[in-house]
């Protein structure tokens, strides 16, 4: 069962790098910030090597930090990503061109 949704601050991602068609976003991000509930085409994989975030997605809570399994986030289903320790890292993985 999911907690009421909380806006989340959007930040930018820190780094951005695109390899053999695999783009991988670095986010750096304080308590509070993230990436708000949004939806897209596209699936892709989010893990966390330092800090703890928060997942909300349709009709389900997750909490990640460095010993998390990724997690596969499926296109077209909203999802949100907070941080909800100083310092945290997270990292977005998704194939360029294929929509998942």
């Amino acid at each position: 069962m999911t907690t009421e949704l909380k806006t989340v601050i959007d930040v930018e991602p820190k780094h951005s790098v695109t390899l053999n068609n695999v783009h991988f976003a670095i986010y750096h991000a304080e308590p509070g910030q993230g990436v708000g509930k949004h939806e897209h085409l596209y699936a892709h994989a989010t893990f966390c090597p330092s800090g703890k975030i928060k997942i909300n997605k349709e009709n389900l809570e997750v909490f990640m930090d460095k010993n998390s399994n990724p997690v596969m986030l499926s296109g077209e289903t909203w999802h949100q990503i907070e941080a909800v320790e100083e310092g945290t890292v997270f990292v977005n993985v998704w194939a360029i061109g294929n929509p998942g």
